[in-house]
């Protein structure tokens, strides 16, 4: 998963990545979190939203179904899981 990102801190590489796929009403959307790190070691943790496919910037609201769904999924994403402390 050697992709590789601008974040404010400096070009850093994907590590993993969780997609929660989510719907309100007719719309589909999904929350990502990935794990990213940077040339140096450093770990950052970065949360977006997806429609049509694109990452988008912006608050990231999450129910309480998808916090659980989003829990599960870390259960195969152990560095994630670790970074975000779980």
């Amino acid at each position: 998963m050697a992709t590789k990102t601008t974040t404010p801190w400096g070009p850093a590489e994907l590590v993993e990545e969780l997609t929660v796929r989510q719907q309100a009403g007719e719309r589909r959307f999904a929350s990502i979190v990935q794990l990213l790190e940077t040339a140096n070691g450093e770990r950052l943790v970065r949360f977006a939203y997806s429609t049509d496919g694109t990452a988008r910037r912006g608050p990231v609201t999450l129910r309480q179904r998808d916090v659980e769904r989003m829990h599960a999924g870390l259960a195969k994403r152990p560095e994630l899981a670790e970074a975000l402390g779980l």
